[in-house]
């Protein structure tokens, strides 16, 4: 079987990086953040991009690592905070929401949101047209939808075996669409006096985690199944 130089981007979680190293592939993750999942020595501790230009770079445990050849595969998991839509409401002042948009004022909590949201839109497409044979991209339906281009797909983890609601769009690079493995029920959800509903795994998340860091990372989260249909499925075509 053909090995596979594997990175999964701004992964914290590792749960990608854990499945395709089950199958025996070379396979990292990378972020910014310390790995949660218990593999520093799989786990690259800086910028994403620096990895992919040197093929490698800094481990979470101080040794420095580089893949011979190129990296086969990157599957990435990019920062939603200033692209997904339901960030949308802390882009302009909530005053001037009747006014036409050139007319409206930073939101008050967030006055470089314009800023924050131009540096994740070069972030993805860094990504996006990275010098990499094989990508997938996933992110919650967003801006990119329209800055980038419209998904080849969208997913949810109850696709996967795994009863939960999470529309996650993903934009491939020579790969083909995931094939859904074992649908389930959509989740529980919880239902607030507004007549708002939000999945209980996110409302999980807003009790479980102390500040909006952690909150961040919780939501960030690829589910198991999810992450067990990339590994098999794409080392599956990619090795044959």
């Amino acid at each position: 079987m053909k090995i596979l130089n594997v990175l999964v981007a701004c992964e914290e979680s590792q749960r990608v990086c854990t499945e395709f190293r089950k199958l025996g592939h070379n396979a990292f993750s990378c972020d910014i953040l310390k790995c949660s999942g218990g593999h520093p020595e799989w786990h690259f501790n800086q910028d994403v991009l620096e990895v992919i230009k040197n093929n490698g770079g800094r481990l979470e445990t101080g040794e420095e690592f580089y893949i011979e050849g190129k990296w086969d595969l990157m599957v990435a998991h990019p920062p939603c905070t200033y692209l997904a839509v339901s960030g949308a409401k802390w882009y302009y002042h909530p005053e001037d929401k009747d006014l036409p948009v050139e007319q409206r004022r930073p939101h008050p909590r967030f006055p470089n949101r314009a800023q924050d949201r131009a540096e994740a839109e070069a972030f993805f497409l860094a990504l996006a047209n990275a010098d990499i044979e094989h990508i997938a991209i996933e992110n919650p339906v967003g801006i990119m939808n329209t800055k980038f281009r419209k998904p080849d797909q969208v997913v949810q983890p109850y696709f996967f075996g795994d009863a939960a609601s999470k529309s996650t769009c993903l934009w491939l690079k020579n790969l083909p669409l995931l094939v859904p493995t074992e649908m389930v029920d959509k989740g529980e959800y919880i239902e607030f006096k507004s007549g708002k509903r939000i999945p209980k795994w996110y409302s999980d998340g807003l009790t479980k985690t102390k500040t909006a860091e952690e909150r961040r990372t919780w939501r960030s989260k690829t589910f198991p199944g999810f992450a067990k249909a990339i590994a098999e499925q794409w080392s599956e075509v990619l090795t044959k």
